[in-house]
């Protein structure tokens, strides 16, 4: 057997002298078990291996070019991709949840799941006929662009991270045209959802999916939503939620015995109340070059809805840049009572996991290179990248060494003809 080289993804890596190939070709059986249909099972693990091998674009048509190695074969390997993407009838959810807990299993080992962290990225596109395609705000561009956003949940422990589930956002302008719709292969039944409804709806998905929980992170699109945090609290969910500057809070004073509560105001306002006491420099986590620390207060409030009675007490977290002299955010959480400073500010910081996700997921996996125009297609294509990163993340929790180098094609070539 020729040596072969590992596959990337960030830090992830698998290499066929620690039985890799061998696992992989299992695990893409067990996900074969549940489509049934033996074209279904080859193209799927034919699809993965093109995800993990090696390429600058990894959409069906140079997947197929890339695996096929026969030119009079290339157009029959397409357009058999190009069917199990968009015509072929299998379900998304069983497929990620088995590939989360094959992850899961191996994660759990090295600590347990402290977070699910939801966000949302964009998927730069041409023209108008991809499903929710339209010009947008994506923090992917960090600006207004012409793409498709999705949502996504991102499981996370001290040690890595596990997306497990992404949604396609439909626009209310596409959601008002059925004809467009129909045009994508998008289904009757789906209706607009702003961005906190699609997270909580992924919530219920998980939670009857048993997967482990953990503290929800979000950034202001969803944590500013009264009714995205009160359906986190309904679910008995702890939150570390960002929120904008105008959210109305009260002040909670607890000495001994007695509970004052202050006046009414703006998470602002309470933020340029404070004593130059109250802020100080916590560092959170090593970064790369340099120690992760900025200033932050640390204080009891009431978060207050408009003009509705009071949620329950929680933590409200204001932050500064070294340098600033402006707060740079502010962050909601029901995290316990008697949690350390340090341990608050580090549990809320780590929503740059899913940023790293994000990075494996397109830079490596082709999570944003799908070119067709089909919602079906789509979110199967998300699945099988899906399952190739949880399949990443299990090799990475067994502990290979991450620096290993051969010469030659992808070990997940090797596993090809095996596993359907």
């Amino acid at each position: 057997m020729k040596t072969r080289k590992p596959v990337f993804a960030g830090d992830l890596t698998f290499d066929p002298r620690h039985g890799s190939e061998k696992r992989l070709e299992a695990y893409l059986g067990e996900i074969g078990s549940l489509l049934g249909d033996k074209r279904r099972r080859e193209s799927f693990a034919m699809y993965a291996c093109g995800l993990f091998g090696e390429g600058d674009r990894k959409s069906a048509e140079p997947v197929a070019a890339r695996l096929c190695g026969d030119p009079d074969r290339l157009e029959k390997t397409h357009q058999k991709l190009l069917h199990f993407l968009a015509r072929s009838e299998w379900k998304d959810q069983p497929v990620r949840v088995l590939a989360a807990r094959y992850a899961l299993k191996l994660m759990q080992t090295r600590g347990a799941i402290t977070h699910w962290i939801f966000d949302d990225t964009g998927f730069l596109k041409q023209g108008k006929h991809s499903p929710g395609v339209k010009r947008q705000y994506t923090g992917s561009a960090g600006k207004v662009a012409n793409c498709q956003v999705a949502v996504s949940l991102t499981l996370a422990n001290g040690q890595t991270q596990l997306p497990i589930d992404f949604s396609l956002f439909l626009p209310e302008d596409w959601a008002a045209d059925p004809d467009r719709c129909r045009a994508a292969k998008i289904p009757a039944t789906m209706v607009h959802r702003p961005k906190w409804q699609i997270a909580l709806d992924m919530i219920d998905v998980a939670l009857a999916d048993e997967m482990p929980r953990g503290v929800v992170l979000a950034d202001a699109d969803y944590g500013n939503k009264t009714d995205f945090r009160d359906g986190l609290d309904e679910r008995g969910l702890q939150y570390a939620v960002a929120v904008q500057l105008t959210t109305s809070v009260r002040r909670v004073h607890n000495g001994g015995a007695r509970r004052r509560v202050g006046k009414r105001m703006l998470v602002e306002e309470l933020a340029f109340s404070l004593p130059e006491s109250a802020i100080r420099k916590t560092t959170w986590r090593e970064g790369t070059s340099a120690p992760m620390a900025a200033r932050f207060a640390v204080v009891r409030v009431e978060p207050m809805p408009g003009k509705e009675a009071p949620r329950a007490e929680q933590w409200l977290v204001i932050e500064w840049g070294l340098g600033s002299h402006r707060p740079d955010g502010y962050t909601l959480a029901t995290l316990p009572k008697d949690i350390s400073r340090k341990q608050l500010i580090a549990s809320l910081k780590e929503r740059w996991r899913t940023e790293r996700a994000y990075q494996d997921l397109k830079g490596e996996l082709g999570l944003d290179h799908f070119e067709g125009r089909s919602f079906t297609g789509w979110h199967h294509h998300v699945t099988v990248v899906l399952a190739c990163y949880a399949f990443m993340v299990a090799e990475q929790m067994r502990g290979f060494p991450p620096s290993c180098h051969h010469a030659g094609d992808s070990p997940a070539a090797g596993a090809l003809d095996h596993a359907a």
